[in-house]
């Protein structure tokens, strides 16, 4: 079942399917493009590195957010990329949003995080995502009225508190 999405009307999500996986493995392997250009690997050595990297990130994620939400984000009923959200009692902890990368900086992730800083709001719950340091998105938390708490390497621990967000 699709769910619309205020703001962006040809916007939806839907369930993780079982039919989902080359997707998924396709949204996590734009997300390593640059790095995988860098090394003199064959494509069929770049697929089995993205396949094993994503399969280890799943597996993380369902050890550590069991009861999270892991959703397929449409545009016109296309597939353009995931989101994964875990809603915890003191808090809404957006796991990961990524889009592929002819979909990005169309307002689709924006739409999406305002939807759940809104659901945060309405709970009394601060929301909570790292970004790397070097990623793009980056500056659209800060705009929206995320600030960074926590440092991990690369890594940025980003909050927003209730009432805090920002409509840029």
């Amino acid at each position: 079942m699709n769910s619309q999405l205020p703001g962006l009307s040809n916007i939806t999500l839907r369930p993780v399917g079982a039919d989902d996986y080359d997707l998924l493995v396709e949204v996590y392997g734009s997300t390593r493009a640059e790095e995988l250009a860098l090394v003199p690997w064959t494509t069929e050595q770049q697929q089995a590195f993205v396949r094993s990297q994503f399969a280890a990130q799943q597996d993380h994620y369902a050890k550590k957010y069991p009861t999270a939400s892991h959703d397929i984000i449409l545009s016109d009923n296309r597939p353009v990329g995931r989101l994964y959200v875990a809603r915890l009692d003191q808090e809404i902890r957006i796991i990961d949003i990524t889009l592929l990368p002819a979909e990005r900086n169309a307002g689709i992730g924006g739409c999406l995080i305002k939807q759940l800083l809104d659901e945060a709001n309405g709970s009394g719950k601060i929301t909570r995502i790292y970004v790397e340091e070097f990623n793009p998105s980056l500056r659209l938390f800060e705009r929206l009225g995320f600030s960074r708490t926590e440092q991990h390497g690369i890594h940025l621990l980003m909050q927003c508190n209730p009432s805090q967000h920002h409509t840029p």
